[in-house]
């Protein structure tokens, strides 16, 4: 399986676009926003601004325009052994590492908000979703530390491993071996890609996660709320440490400075997978190199094809998710209908999969497969929804298959949709309805063109156009545009195809690859 990430950074916005692919085609996608200050993970010292007994729950602020939710089921059950620390903290009497002393008993499992939070307390809490629509970050005081092989707990002392170690004496070893380096009070969870490492690697991770906890100590002493005391690391970053393993055959980075934050990176954690990390340097856009924005235009939208003329109808209410499964012009001609429809079903139980990672839809989502007779039949497909969904991060559950051939699915959502326009304004007309006489389009370009060889003496210069326009102007032999200029003026005009241009836009480029300003 050839997998690889292709991050975009756009160096005027600072937003920075992250491609995730599989065989060349296009899984997940994620946009990394510049002024984006709120990031799942990140931890934060805020401010108890009410108490809403009736939800369970308060409102902290820290620092976002809305307050942040907390919920009594996210304050862990040492919370208590948290708030305890902070107090001590705040006067100076412990140190980083947490002493027997300052445990306290886990909270009722069923106990009211209002009798261990009271307005106006100061919390140290973590950001579990990000800002969705009107609605502020939801918050845990369940502190975690992820690293790149065990997600580090305080105030527990619990050892879990991944369900995806299946093998018994090597979860058996993962767990000895943590229970001789990490500390008392801090419990760990080792993740996936922890199985087969050895001791140092795993103590290093753990020393790393050490030092941020370290860090939140040192903030907190003087920290004044809403302030944030530790911050996750990039999204980029993060992606790469969470998903890149030996089955990655290659990372492409357009910019220089994140290419050498990866590159050292990567070499840090991984030092045989360094030789992946590759600096693009393509005049065309990483992108568009590498098939990225054909397959964003091609998958999102209302209708996402897939095997040929089949293709899903996504919609949105303000309660679910509903994806509907078309056979479009698929002919039943030569096999029975029953055979028909799950030879379709289980092709779209991919297609689905793939959209709910590739969109990061979440809460409800109800998927009407087209209507199969045999109830074998429908759990061939409900299992292979669920064998796609396995590499899905997200939290999710499936629900067997009804007769009617609905499949509910809960998939946890913690940060917005992605949502891509897949739909433009009418390149011609810019939605007016009129549209400009195609020549004066040609002379406005040949003017340009006159006034760079003849006024400028600009050299080297080529011009980019939508690949309809630049037919136009490349075909026809001795008739096209572009051979009438140079017979004209003497010079030979490289024109470049750009998909991502509109039918009458267009661009003059210098041998930089910077665009020429008229």
């Amino acid at each position: 399986m050839n997998n690889e990430i292709i991050i975009n950074a756009d160096s005027n916005s600072g937003n920075v676009h992250i491609a995730m692919m599989r065989d060349k085609k296009l899984v997940e996608l994620h946009h990394e926003k510049a002024d984006n200050a709120y990031l799942v993970g990140d931890i934060y010292f805020g401010t108890v601004n009410k108490i809403m007994t009736g939800l369970n729950s308060a409102f902290i602020d820290v620092g976002h325009e809305k307050d942040a939710f907390l919920h009594y089921h996210d304050l862990g059950p040492q919370v208590q052994s948290l708030q305890k620390w902070i107090k001590l903290v705040r006067n100076g009497k412990v140190t980083s590492a947490i002493e027997n002393d300052v445990m306290e008993p886990d909270i009722e499992k069923h106990g009211k908000i209002g009798t261990l939070l009271n307005r106006f307390q100061q919390v140290v809490v973590q950001v579990v979703k990000e800002p969705i629509s009107n609605k502020g970050p939801r918050l845990s005081s369940e502190i975690s530390l992820p690293g790149r092989f065990i997600v580090l707990i305080p105030f527990d002392n619990n050892i879990s491993i991944s369900k995806k170690i299946v093998k018994h004496d090597e979860r058996n070893r993962l767990k000895k071996l943590m229970q001789t380096i990490k500390q008392p009070n801090f419990g760990v969870i080792i993740r996936t890609n922890a199985e087969g490492v050895s001791v140092e690697e795993l103590q290093k991770d753990l020393e790393e996660l050490m030092a941020k906890w370290e860090v939140v100590f040192t903030q907190l002493k003087n920290a004044n709320p809403p302030q944030k005391l530790l911050g996750e690391s990039e999204r980029t970053l993060t992606l790469v440490r969470d998903l890149v393993n030996e089955d990655f055959t290659g990372i492409h980075v357009n910019d220089s400075y994140l290419y050498g934050e990866i590159k050292n990176y990567v070499k840090s954690k991984s030092p045989q997978l360094e030789k992946i990390v590759k600096h693009y340097t393509g005049k065309t856009s990483i992108f568009e190199h590498f098939d990225v924005e054909k397959q964003i235009k091609a998958s999102f939208g209302k209708e996402a094809n897939f095997m040929g003329g089949c293709y899903l109808i996504i919609e949105h209410t303000e309660a679910m998710h509903v994806i509907d499964v078309n056979s479009g012009n698929t002919s039943a001609r030569n096999e029975a209908q029953e055979d028909n429809a799950l030879r379709i079903n289980l092709e779209a139980a991919t297609e689905v999969a793939r959209q709910l990672r590739l969109r990061d839809l979440g809460g409800i989502i109800v998927v009407d497969f087209i209507d199969q007779k045999t109830a074998g039949n429908r759990k061939l497909v409900y299992e292979k929804l669920k064998e796609e969904m396995k590499s899905d991060r997200a939290k999710h559950k499936i629900l067997p298959m009804s007769p009617f051939g609905l499949v509910e699915i809960t998939r946890q959502r913690v940060r917005p949709e992605m949502n891509v326009v897949t739909t433009e304004k009418c390149p011609t007309c810019s939605g007016t309805g009129e549209i400009q006489n195609s020549v004066v389009l040609l002379d406005e370009i040949e003017n340009q063109v006159k006034y760079l060889i003849e006024n400028v003496h600009h050299k080297g210069f080529s011009l980019e156009l939508n690949p309809y326009l630049a037919a136009y102007f490349t075909k026809g032999g001795l008739k096209s545009p572009r051979m009438k200029w140079f017979i004209k003026y003497k010079r030979w005009i490289k024109i470049n195809k750009v998909n991502t241009l509109s039918m009458v836009d267009y661009r003059f480029i210098d041998k930089d690859g910077e665009a020429v300003v008229f």
